[in-house]
């Protein structure tokens, strides 16, 4: 654990962020955030708290929801939330409903995801295990964007796409279903950038290493390695909202991206 924390350190380093600064430029904003009741949502919901804006918090734990705007309110911000499990058409398109009745928005961070490691072997009559993971990764995303682009172009807004450095390494073995999705919506995303910048859109992608956040507990191999912490992602997309950074990923991300494609290369152990 020890070693772990020493690494940690290293690898994670704090990033320079200013509160003012964040809270400079998104004084007055609408600003949604998919996925924000737990991990980086949830504490990038109450960073954000601290600045005078109005959040639109989606997720799928009502409870929760309201608990959050309850304590956020008592901050500088407003907030509205909304209860709904964005892989449901039915319930994505009630949403998007309520934010255009709400009229006007300056910033969407697209957080929300699902993560699945799986040997393929292990999916048979598991088409869930596809296209759950595909809907809230890819569909659901791109229909949010689409749907509530006029409102971005209306504001001169800004786009945080919060990403994995699983769409920049070479396909994996047992990630199949995750890596499928994430490196879809990052094509996706980078197509569509220079549309969005020549229509006044600014659009970032954080590529996040591990993070620890209750989206990683059911996979075990992950308790015992370095991650950072939700609440350091956060600072960083917080900085990503004042700096229109394009992209930010990790400083040792190419080591590990050579590594990947020699571990691809090497042949699978049969059982």
């Amino acid at each position: 654990m020890k070693k772990n924390i020493i690494l940690e350190k290293i690898m994670f380093k704090t990033n320079r962020f200013y509160l003012k600064k964040m809270q400079q430029e998104c004084a007055g904003k609408t600003i949604l955030i998919t996925g924000a009741s737990s991990g980086i949502g949830e504490q990038l919901a109450f960073l954000l708290g601290q600045v005078d804006c109005r959040l639109i918090l989606v997720a799928r734990r009502t409870e929760k929801l309201y608990a959050m705007k309850a304590e956020i309110e008592g901050m500088k911000a407003a907030v509205e939330v909304f209860s709904a499990d964005l892989r449901v058409d039915r319930e994505l398109g009630s949403f998007l409903d309520f934010v255009h009745k709400i009229g006007k928005l300056d910033i969407i961070i697209s957080n929300a995801g699902k993560s699945i490691h799986r040997p393929i072997f292990q999916s048979f009559g598991r088409d869930h295990d596809f296209t759950r993971t595909m809907a809230i990764n890819y569909f659901a995303p791109v229909r949010l964007i689409m749907s509530l682009l006029p409102l971005l172009k209306q504001s001169g807004g800004h786009i945080v796409n919060v990403s994995s450095i699983n769409a920049l390494m070479t396909p994996m073995p047992h990630w199949a279903a995750y890596q499928a999705s994430k490196s879809a919506f990052d094509a996706w995303f980078r197509s569509a950038a220079p549309e969005l910048n020549s229509n006044g859109i600014a659009a970032s992608t954080v590529y996040l290493p591990l993070v620890r956040t209750p989206m990683i507990e059911p996979t075990a191999a992950y308790r015992t390695v370095p991650a950072m912490e939700a609440h350091q992602a956060a600072r960083l997309i917080g900085s990503i909202l004042y700096s229109k950074k394009r992209t930010w990923r990790p400083w040792w991300l190419w080591p590990v991206q050579a590594a990947s494609i020699f571990v691809h290369q090497l042949p699978e152990r049969r059982n």
